[in-house]
Parts: C-alpha cells; structure tokens; sequence
C-alpha cells in the first residue's frame, strides 16, 4: 500500500493549482496524486474525479487543529462556505488576515505552510486502510432540526462552518469575558472572527476602521462600566460593521468568562450562559421594532465551549435552557446555531431526542472571545 501513495512534492504541487484554479474550475484538471489518493479513500469509480478530490480535501482539512490553520487552509481553498467561487487573490487575502500579515508574506511563508500541512493529512488519509467518507458525506453546512419547546413544535437552523460565513442572520451572539475585552482580528475564536470580518478595510486589505470595538467602548462609557467587569450574564448589543454587507445587523457580546483572582485562568459557568442567552433573547425583544425590518433571527454559537472549555452538551443545554423556555411561550424568533465541527453539529442535532441539563463547571479557559473554537477537534 505504502509504495502505491502519491509523495508529498506531487501533492503540494496539486494543491498549488487548486488554489489558483478553485473548486468550481476542477472538472479537467489533470491531478493525478490527488485523484489517486481520494479513490483510496472512496469506492473506486464511485465519484467523479472532481468531487472526489473536493471530498478529499474536506477532510483532510477537518483533520487540521482548529484556528488559524484550519480557517486559513478553508480560505486558501475555497473550501470556506461562500468562496468557491471567489478568484484566487481574494481567497489568498482572506486567508493572509486570518494570520494578521500582509498578502506578499503569506504568499511566501504562510500559504506553503497551510498548504504543506493540508498535503500530510492528504497522505495520511490515503495510508489508512479503509478509510471511508461515510461520515462527512451529505452532511452539508445547513441543516434543519426539527425540535419542541414545551408542547410547540419549533424548527431550528444549524450552521456547520466558521461565524463570519454566516448570512442574512439579524443577530450574532458573541462570546466575551465580563470586561467586554475583544480580542485581537488575527486570532481565531467567534469573538476574534466577528471582530474582523466587521472592519472596513481599504483596497489594499488594510483595516481602516473597527466598528465593533469602538461601539463596544462607547457602550462600557455609556453604562459606567469602563475599566471594570460587568455582571456575568450581562450583554452589550452593536452593530455589525462590514459584516452588514452579508445581512446582519447586529452582534450581542454575552459576558461569561469570569477571571479567576490570582491566576491567568478564567471560569465559565452553564449559569452565566443561560443568564446571557437569556438577556440576548430579552435585548432582541427590546430592540425588535427599531430595525426596518425588524430583527427576527438570532445565531448562538456554543458558548464557553472554545478557550472557555465547556463540553460541547454542556455548553448547548445551557443556551438551549434559555431558548427553549422562550420558545415554549410562543416566542416568533428565527433560532440558528453556528458550529465548526460535525462533533459539535451532532450534538445540535440531538436537540429533538433530549439533551442532560448542565451543571456548574469550572475548568480554566482563555477569554480569547470564548466560543466554539474547539481546543483539540
């Protein structure tokens, strides 16, 4: 088996032309390395060359760690939900912000990085005997749970794909420690992602402003809280910058990573989620008719889930505890939830079967803009 696997050069060389080309320009392509190693991984003659390597690269990049690597490889390929069909200088100058750099250095040090790493995994599916894309096939990045809320049947939507790839959603919720600190556009939480796909960058990529920052501060001074926490639970509702231009209107940052005094750590309780959910659902009520037309769908993420670390079940009782009781008394709000991982996508999932009720946590975490960012899947 060893001696039939295409070499790493081969691969990387392939995955170069993807890049350029794109994955709506695959059909023709000659990419015999990475066609040979996704029919190891399918049924051979099962697919057609060009889905075939698309599979392929899905889920070589799923095997990716999560962050910054992960989110640049999905931008670098079109494999990011939205970009497919982006030409190749605009995929490669999202990917360059994902690690903060211009596009000239990414294009020398970064991409060959992403790209090398992508090749490894490519090998490393390859060499499994058996492996199979039973699991991630048909899956989509949209799905539709059907669940109750008390005795109402509701219908929730889930996103299986990074934040800033959401669209035509109202409101976002965003995870955020009781500082209401953002953090910085280059790192790779829900925070962090909101943060920068809401900049209004130049022509050249350069960021020139940063609205949600700025609103955030503005709201801190206009509620006294500058230079000290708020309330866990607490939310701060702004607007969504850049991110307008895909449909949503605004970003509600739920404080629930609390300092741990003493220590660089941070505890998130599934109280302060359900507090916070709650209070975003109460904000989306107060702010309904401001808005023409008004706001009626909202996103969670799995909050607390990422640096916060929470178990994924853990973490979506708590929102779906908040949610549910909402629901139940007739509320009309359009409820979606936005993950990264089919792990997490299944828990979602099993919203209709009944999930445990979450008890207080406190393991240590990062308030890097808490959200499903997940440490290790």
């Amino acid at each position: 088996m060893a001696s039939s696997l295409p070499d790493h050069a081969s691969l990387l060389r392939e995955l170069k032309e993807v890049r350029r080309a794109g994955l709506v320009r695959l059909r023709g392509r000659e990419l015999p390395a990475l066609e040979s190693a996704a029919q190891t991984v399918t049924a051979p003659g099962a697919r057609a060359p060009g889905a075939a390597v698309e599979t392929l690269l899905r889920l070589a990049v799923a095997r990716l760690d999560a962050g910054t690597l992960r989110t640049a490889a999905e931008y670098t390929l079109g494999l990011a939900q939205g970009t497919r069909d982006w030409p190749a200088s605009s995929r490669r100058a999202r990917a360059a912000s994902v690690y903060g750099v211009s596009v000239e250095r990414f294009r020398k040090d970064h991409e060959v990085m992403v790209l090398g790493q992508v090749a490894e995994h490519v090998l490393r599916l390859a060499a499994e005997p058996g492996a199979t894309v039973a699991a991630e096939e048909g899956v989509g990045t949209h799905r539709t749970v059907r669940a109750r809320a008390g005795e109402r049947p509701v219908t929730l939507t889930l996103h299986v794909h990074p934040v800033d790839l959401l669209r035509d959603v109202d409101v976002v919720v965003s995870p955020s420690n009781v500082h209401l600190a953002l953090p910085e556009r280059y790192k790779s939480s829900v925070a962090a992602s909101l943060r920068r796909a809401a900049s209004v960058r130049g022509v050249t990529g350069d960021v020139l402003d940063d609205p949600v920052h700025d609103e955030l501060t503005k709201w801190a001074s206009r509620h006294a809280t500058s230079g000290r926490a708020v309330l866990p639970g607490t939310v701060a509702a702004t607007g969504a910058g850049a991110l307008a231009g895909q449909g949503v209107r605004r970003i509600y940052h739920a404080a629930v990573a609390v300092p741990r005094a003493g220590t660089n750590d941070y505890d998130v309780l599934p109280s302060d989620i359900t507090r916070a959910a709650s209070r975003a659902l109460a904000v989306l009520a107060e702010e309904h008719d401001r808005f023409d037309p008004p706001l009626r769908s909202v996103c969670f993420p799995l909050l607390g889930s990422g640096r916060g670390g929470l178990p994924y079940d853990v973490s979506l009782a708590a929102v779906w505890a908040a949610v549910e009781a909402e629901l139940a008394r007739g509320a009309g709000w359009d409820v979606h939830f936005v993950v990264r991982t089919p792990a997490a996508a299944a828990f979602v999932e099993r919203i209709p079967a009944g999930i445990r009720p979450p008890h207080d946590r406190r393991p240590p975490g990062r308030p890097d803009g808490m959200g499903e960012d997940p440490r290790s899947a």
